[in-house]
């Protein structure tokens, strides 16, 4: 590895082995070999010719499949520096390992049959990790919220004491968010479309040349390529590019990941403040270098930190695809390079990260207990008033007697920083004639959590198993933390 140059921490640190690859070099000349033999297959079958001669034979095919990958950098590389254009530098080295094959390699094409044809594989290769990822995360999140789905817990809003929740009815919230990100997933992937083979500004002018005016023919070239490249459909109109408009419905899916992840992840830095719930820690790991007891929460810091990234990354796309003129513009080049690649190795590394935590989530229940206990009797005064009117109380006067009390407990909590005493003001107020068995009644947790429980079930049962048993294959996914 360099030391004297800039290294990508993303690549560095973050992303998959498997998104790098998607992302590579090699993918990426490998797939535009694989196009020009797709484009030559179609123009062969199609019987191109010229004075009654084929123009493309089954050797020269046969030629440039025996090069798909040992792609010869080296010469492609020393071209471009002499003649500045990428494509026809991959065309000019491509054609020295098939000299048979030179003269037909990237026939009637532009640049962008190559290029966007590739981008868009790229992306769909990439979305397809995501998916497996996102199905992964979605089912360890799951398991947790089955496991934990009766504990009660204090509930939170405003980030203020509010009616109790539990662990796994909390942890469905999380798992709601993933499960839409996976339905905007599965549409977007459902549309993905190659550009096909286009022409200079998307009127096919150069296949009319090609094939005399043959628009019979020429009808058979984009379905034919998109076949041959694993797709169904290219796009049935375009400039001399697909829209860029593409590329923010993609980059806006990881966006959607990566906010559902920093909500997720906040959450969880939240908990681990409170010791209720806790990240996982290493046996060896550090948290402080300055204060050995501490355990950070530094891994749901880093689901949050690369969300943001993701999340303002999207932004990028939509300018570039606000800003192309007419049939295109090349002032989209550099940015796609960029926002594109990296927003996918940040959200792959998010999911990595998100894969680890939940999977080795620690829950402290008596920790749990303890606080909800310390509010609970704020939230038991309703019923504990009722139990009062039964005894014969008036429930004005009932519900005055618990404002007044609960504003004492709440001075000894606040000022005194004492307990919360209110359940036994309440006991030792004859206005309330209740006994020990009465206020302990009322503390059961319980109580108080609703139909959180049954409603995980049924969230579960309903909306995520059927999307984990049509997915069954690509489950047990483990990930690999870098750093």
């Amino acid at each position: 590895m360099a030391t004297d140059i800039y290294s990508s921490p993303l690549s560095e640190r973050y992303a998959s082995k498997e998104m790098q690859y998607i992302f590579s070099q090699d993918m990426k000349f490998s797939t535009w070999r694989k196009l020009w033999i797709a484009l030559a297959e179609t123009e062969m079958e199609l019987g191109l010719s010229e004075n009654g001669k084929p123009v493309i034979t089954q050797d020269m095919i046969d030629e440039m499949k025996e090069h798909i990958y040992d792609i010869n950098y080296d010469v492609a590389k020393a071209r471009e520096k002499e003649v500045r254009h990428d494509v026809m530098s991959h065309v000019y080295a491509y054609g020295q390992q098939c000299p048979k094959a030179a003269g037909i390699i990237h026939l009637g094409a532009t640049s962008c049959y190559v290029g966007d044809n590739t981008d868009i594989i790229i992306m769909t290769e990439g979305l397809k990790l995501v998916r497996k990822k996102l199905i992964n995360v979605i089912d360890k999140l799951a398991k947790f919220a089955d496991e934990y789905k009766e504990l009660p817990t204090l509930a939170f809003t405003h980030f203020q004491p509010a009616q109790p929740t539990t662990v796994g009815k909390r942890a469905s919230l999380w798992l709601n968010e993933f499960l839409m990100d996976f339905e905007d997933l599965e549409f977007v992937l459902s549309t993905m479309k190659l550009l096909g083979s286009k022409g200079t500004t998307g009127t096919q002018a150069s296949f009319k040349e090609l094939f005399n005016d043959d628009n019979e023919t020429i009808d058979k070239i984009d379905p034919m390529i998109a076949k041959k490249m694993g797709f169904e459909k290219c796009v049935a109109v375009s400039g001399q590019t697909y829209s860029r408009k593409t590329d923010t419905r993609v980059l806006n899916i990881l966006a959607g990941i990566a906010a559902s992840a920093h909500k997720m992840a906040g959450d969880i830095r939240l908990l681990q403040h409170l010791k209720e719930v806790e990240e996982p820690f290493e046996k060896s790991q550090i948290g402080s270098s300055a204060m050995a007891y501490k355990r950070n929460p530094m891994r749901s810091e880093r689901i949050c930190s690369l969300a943001r990234y993701v999340m303002i990354d999207a932004l990028n796309p939509q300018i570039t695809s606000a800003t192309q003129w007419f049939e295109r513009t090349l002032d989209d080049s550099a940015n796609k390079r960029l926002s594109v690649a990296e927003g996918f190795l940040a959200c792959d590394g998010i999911l990595d990260l998100c894969l680890n935590v939940v999977d080795g989530l620690v829950v402290y229940d008596k920790v749990i207990s303890k606080r909800l206990n310390s509010e609970l009797p704020f939230m038991a005064t309703e019923n504990i008033m009722m139990d009062a009117v039964k005894q014969g109380g008036n429930r004005q006067e009932m519900h005055e007697k618990i404002r007044e009390l609960s504003m004492e407990a709440g001075k000894h909590v606040k000022q005194d920083g004492k307990d919360n005493d209110l359940l036994d003001l309440i006991l030792n107020d004859p206005a309330f004639n209740l006994t020990e068995d009465d206020i302990a009644g009322c503390m059961d947790q319980t109580k108080y959590v609703g139909r959180s429980a049954l409603q995980v079930e049924k969230f579960l049962a309903n909306e995520v198993k059927p999307i984990l048993d049509a997915n069954k294959d690509i489950l047990g996914a483990q990930a690999e933390i870098n750093v």
